[in-house]
């Protein structure tokens, strides 16, 4: 008995040829399709909810003092933005599509020198009109017909060279994208029509050429026809299923691959993913993937939020108080040493951490119960209450108490 073995050619492409062969392989990709590729929408996830929850505060700085300010922008921002999104969604919207995008925008509704509402604008509804001016760089804002001028929107953009359009993550790195997205079209076509299992069809008899062909378009027509998972084999023919396939464990290794390059790419630890992070990763994330793009919308904030009569002593700025709760802790030890040594003064280190000055302008000279203030020149002693000034130090002390005390001290 004459037995012939027909191997599938599948078994002998690459993963990139079987995609094209099933018609699904993209060189690009959008962000809709970008959102689909589970690393990447789970960490989209993790920095725009990680970013979403800060509050957004206003601060004035004069004199060298710091004091919050209470203002309706800050309520538009983190609560009530008027448009039909509330502050957390926003926040949202805005990290989204400056990590895909590279820009996001959202329309300033004014009223005289008020802010009255944030209306964030998707970028599919918005284009950009730059003059031809290398120098003296100039824009209009186009959105569904409709022409605004530069201030009249809040831009947050990623990798801009011109202020207005950035380069997005989608953009920045297509190649790697698209391959995660076609690995992930064509698995579901493979679990859509029962997995396409490969192997070898094994006759008893030789094969006509017209069988042959006949053979290979129905088995090509369950790799490019969602709706087909059936073959009839003709009497005399078996199916011989093999092991795995070259094409499934590349697809396999590749889903791997893929997941930790787009975790490289948002700059997120996979171990954050996994719920895994040690204190250190989580740190390192907060700083690479995190503070730039809070840095970016503080920037953006400042530019368009604020009236020119406000710029250079009111700031926005997220409170990173429990974003940072590790670095706290480190900080607020350099700053104790720092007290306790004479190089900051207390006002100083809550000037640091955009605290109100409580007054206290003096410095510790020692064990904590001798203070100095460097403004009047007294040296004040609270476990005597006795205060003794550097210029004119018999004023406050008595009789032999003034020579034999500034003969040791001095």
């Amino acid at each position: 008995m004459n037995l012939r073995f027909w191997r599938k050619k599948e078994e002998r492409m690459s993963l990139e040829e079987v995609l094209l062969q099933a018609g699904v392989l993209k060189d690009t990709i959008a962000k809709k399709e970008a959102l689909n590729i589970p690393s990447v929408s789970a960490c989209v996830e993790m920095i725009s909810n990680t970013v979403a929850v800060l509050p957004i505060k206003l601060y004035k700085e004069s004199d060298g003092k710091v004091e919050e300010v209470i203002d309706e922008r800050v309520a538009l921002l983190n609560d009530d933005t008027k448009d039909t999104l509330d502050g957390f969604q926003f926040k949202k919207a805005i990290v989204e599509d400056y990590l895909l995008n590279g820009a996001a925008y959202a329309y300033i509704e004014r009223e005289r020198n008020k802010i009255k509402g944030l209306y964030y604008v998707d970028n599919r509804r918005l284009s950009i009109s730059i003059n031809s001016n290398s120098i003296f760089k100039s824009y209009d804002i186009l959105v569904d017909g409709v022409t605004y001028k530069d201030y009249e929107f809040l831009k947050v953009t990623r990798k801009t060279k011109d202020g207005i359009t950035g380069k997005g993550i989608i953009k920045e790195n297509d190649l790697a994208l698209a391959t995660a997205y076609n690995s992930l079209v064509f698995e579901n076509i493979l679990v859509k029509t029962g997995g396409n299992k490969k192997g070898f069809l094994k006759s008893q008899g030789k094969l006509t050429k017209e069988s042959i062909a006949e053979l290979k378009s129905a088995w090509d027509n369950m790799y490019k026809n969602n709706t087909e998972n059936v073959i009839v084999l003709n009497n005399g023919l078996d199916f011989l299923e093999a092991s795995n396939t070259s094409v499934e464990m590349q697809l396999n290794e590749n889903k791997k691959t893929n997941f930790a390059s787009i975790c490289t790419i948002f700059n997120v630890t996979p171990s954050l993913l996994e719920g895994k992070a040690t204190d250190i990763e989580y740190n390192n994330f907060i700083k690479i993937a995190i503070l730039p793009i809070l840095k970016a919308i503080e920037t953006s904030l400042n530019k368009d939020l604020l009236l020119p009569s406000e710029k250079g002593s009111f700031y926005f700025a997220f409170d990173t108080k429990d974003l940072l709760k590790g670095d706290i802790e480190k900080r607020f030890k350099a700053y104790e040493i720092a007290t306790r040594n004479g190089i900051m003064q207390v006002d100083e280190v809550r000037y640091m951490e955009d605290l109100e000055p409580l007054g206290l302008e003096f410095i510790k000279l020692g064990l904590q119960d001798v203070l100095y203030n460097p403004k009047t020149k007294e040296i004040y002693t609270p476990n005597t209450n006795k205060s003794v000034n550097i210029d004119n130090p018999s004023d406050d002390l008595k009789g032999g108490e003034i020579d034999e005390d500034r003969n040791k001290k001095w």
